[in-house]
This record gives C-alpha cells, structure tokens and sequence, in this order.
C-alpha cells in the first residue's frame, strides 16, 4: 500500500510500505519515508526521505527492510502510524555478487566511514581511495538481514495547507545493545544543492560536505531548479547534522539527520515544507 498526500503548487509527499522494484540505487532496497514529489517527479534519488528511523550499534548500522502503516485523514489533516522494522545492514557484494563475509573487512570499512564523515580533511582522499577499490574490485553496496531485528514506532501529522510535518519517536523500547538513534531526512542531491542556516551560513554544491554538524537553531535545504526547500530545527537532547553526498549512480543525498539516545523519553521535531521565489 502506498500513500499519497497532495500539498499545493504542484508538492505531494508519497509513502509505501515495501521498496520499490525499480533499483536505481542499492537504497532502493530499503524501507523509506516521505518521498517528496514536484509534479508527479521523485525528488529522492538515493535518498531515504524524510522521517526515517536507523540504529547503531556500536559501529555498525541497522536499517529498516519494511514498515506497518495505518492512516487518518480529517479535512486538511493527516495522521499516520508507521512501525518500522529494522533488520538490514549495508554488505558489499563480489563481482559474483556474493557478499563479502569478512567480519573485520566490515569493521575495517565502517572505521573508514566513520572517518569520512568526521574528519573533513581526509574526506577527500578517503573517498577517492573507497571510490577506486570498489571499481577495481568491481564492489557494490547491497542490503541483506541483520541476524536481528527490531520494531520502531514512528507517528507523523501533516498539515496539507501548511506544509509541516510532524514527527515523533519513543525509543525507550529498543534493545539494551543499541547505542545511538538517528532520524534521517533526506532529499536527492541533484534536486537539493543549496544549503542555508539562521547563522548566515550558505553553501552550494560540494561546499556542502558529507557529515557536519549544524550550530544554527534553523537550517534548509532548498532545489534551486524546483524552486522548493525543506526546513527544521534544533531539538534538546539531539545534535543536528547537515550532509551532501554525489557519487557517480552510488550516493545522491541531501539532508539532515537527528542524532540521539535511545534512553530519550520521547522525541519530536518538525519538517516545514516550502516553495521559494
């Protein structure tokens, strides 16, 4: 089943509760959240969408397979029930298209992820040393089952007049081996290329970066070639990130993510979606 919730000027949001059969990117595979649509085009990409939960434990992270929805609509309102189940984590798959089952080959790349994201310096020449193995190698990333799995309650409230969203979680129930929750909102990274924030700061393109955090108490991106952007805000408890990553039919996201315990009570923020000039 999918949902399909009209905004205005030409917006929609569109949920589904299995990952399409078209595989344009190993993400597809994924469970997704709120796709963002301009006249009846995607604007994802690679993108997760907005609303997304994934967990970490320890170094590796775990990504929802498939999600439960259930919907009430009353006039220009929405509320929807969706409970994600997490049970798949990012393999590499041989030039046979088997997965690689190293154990400390997976340790050794998530440490050079997490690199990646951290340390701005070396982004560059990490990434370009990951970009060429993968080709000599003929590498490509590929979702299979955890060997555990885990339900996430996630509640969303649209507004179709307004464009917010709402979204809450309450983590308090995951399993005691979980050490972090994130909440992904993304977009595709050919639609969304400008980035801006409350403290002055505007970044184009590559300026970007793949992981930094956001200081600002409000930051965007926006689609300079749909004229539309996507807002949000600090939340206490949580740190904010910011990224951009564009890499040949492999990465091509724009967004944020939220960062936080899973011992918080309860956690909520808000999405605006808005057109520009």
């Amino acid at each position: 089943m999918g949902i399909e919730i009209p905004l205005f000027q030409g917006l929609s949001l569109n949920i589904g509760d299995a990952p399409p059969n078209k595989k344009a990117y190993p993400t597809a595979s994924l469970q997704k959240g709120f796709i963002l649509m301009a006249h009846g085009q995607a604007l994802a990409e690679e993108a997760v969408g907005f609303g997304v939960p994934v967990l970490k434990c320890g170094l590796q992270t775990i990504f929802p397979g498939s999600v439960t929805l259930n919907c009430l609509k009353h006039e220009t309102s929405w509320n929807i029930t969706a409970l994600f189940k997490l049970d798949l984590v990012e393999r590499i798959s041989k030039a046979d298209k088997s997965a690689v089952k190293n154990k400390f080959f997976y340790v050794a790349k998530d440490g050079l992820a997490a690199l990646i994201r951290f340390l701005p310096i070396l982004r560059g020449p990490l990434t370009a040393i990951s970009s060429q193995l993968r080709r000599s190698f003929n590498w490509e990333t590929i979702y299979t089952p955890a060997g555990f799995s885990t339900g996430l309650k996630v509640l969303y409230q649209l507004d179709t007049e307004t464009g917010r969203v709402g979204i809450e979680i309450d983590p308090r129930n995951l399993p005691p081996e979980i050490t972090e929750v994130m909440v992904m909102n993304e977009q595709g990274a050919h639609a969304f290329d400008r980035y801006q924030d409350t403290s002055g700061i505007l970044l184009q393109g590559q300026e970007i970066g793949c992981w930094d955090e956001v200081n600002a108490q409000e930051a965007w991106f926006e689609s300079t070639a749909h004229r539309v952007a996507f807002r949000l805000c600090q939340v206490k408890g949580a740190r904010l990130f910011r990224g951009r990553e564009l890499v040949g039919s492999r990465l091509a996201w724009a967004g944020f993510g939220y960062s936080f315990s899973p011992s918080i009570q309860s956690f909520r923020y808000e999405i605006r979606i808005e057109k520009r000039p």
